[in-house]
This record gives structure tokens, sequence and C-alpha cells, in this order.
């Protein structure tokens, strides 16, 4: 692994709000495959059910993947967009990374869920309502910032 690789054991991915070719979620799972292929990937895990809405989104197998985790953030997505089964334009890639970032939760189970993590993390805080504000600051708060 390079030098890069980042050690989740002491400071949080990147945020899934994080953009590389106009994708969310790309870099913050890049940062955990990579990690995961280091040993140092703490609890976070790679091909979590986030990841999984972009693997999803542009047909990729996370498996198939993880040999190109070694190679930089650019290079990487070079073969993703060589390898995906579904070619995206960019204005549906636009789309489909502002629906992921403004996604809240959706049914009773899972906005109790939601609610509980609140109440946990940042019972204080008004401001979060999407599941990407929740992992940002949950990320935030676990590596020793206050909410």
């Amino acid at each position: 692994m390079s030098l890069h690789t980042p050690d989740l054991t002491k400071f949080p991915p990147r945020s899934p709000r994080v953009r590389l070719g106009g994708y969310v979620i790309l870099p913050r799972m890049l940062d955990k495959g990579r990690a995961l292929l280091a040993g140092k990937n703490g609890e976070y895990h790679y091909a979590c059910p986030l990841d999984h809405r972009f693997l999803d989104f542009v047909g990729i197998d996370p498996e198939a993947l993880k040999p190109e985790l070694t190679k930089t953030d650019n290079e990487v997505l070079t073969w993703i967009n060589a390898h995906a089964k579904h070619k995206r334009s960019p204005e549906e890639i636009a789309a489909w990374a502002a629906i992921a970032e403004n996604r809240a939760p959706a049914d009773v189970e899972s906005r109790e869920y939601f609610n509980g993590l609140h109440k946990t993390i940042a019972p204080q805080r008004e401001d979060i309502v999407t599941w990407f504000d929740m992992l940002d600051v949950d990320d935030f708060v676990s590596f020793g910032g206050k909410a």
C-alpha cells in the first residue's frame, strides 16, 4: 500500500459528501477499502450498504475493485469508468449524487434507528437531517470532537 493509506483507527475516512468524478460516497469507500487492505480499517466496513449505493449505481463488484485500491484516486476512477456495467452521463451522476446527499430516513424503522443515533451522538444538534449529516457528525464525535 502507498504512504497515503488511511489509518481509520486514528481518523475517519473522507466525508460521504466528497466527490470524485462527480460521485459522492466513492472517496469514502476508497479510504475504507485501502484501510481494510492495510489492516487499519478500525470499525469501518468496505462495501457496506452505503458503498453499495455507489457500487450498484455504476455496476461494479466490490471484490473486482479491491486490487485497484493500491492505485491513486484518479487511476481508480479511470478503472471504474472503463469497467462499469452502467455507463452514466455527467447529468445522471449529478442527479444521483444530489439524491444521495439529501437522502433521509424514509420509513418508520429507519427513522427510529436514525433518531436513536441522533439522540446518542448529537442530541442538541437540530441540523442533523440526512444520512450524510449523521455520518459526518458520527465520524467527528468518534474521534474526540464535541457535537
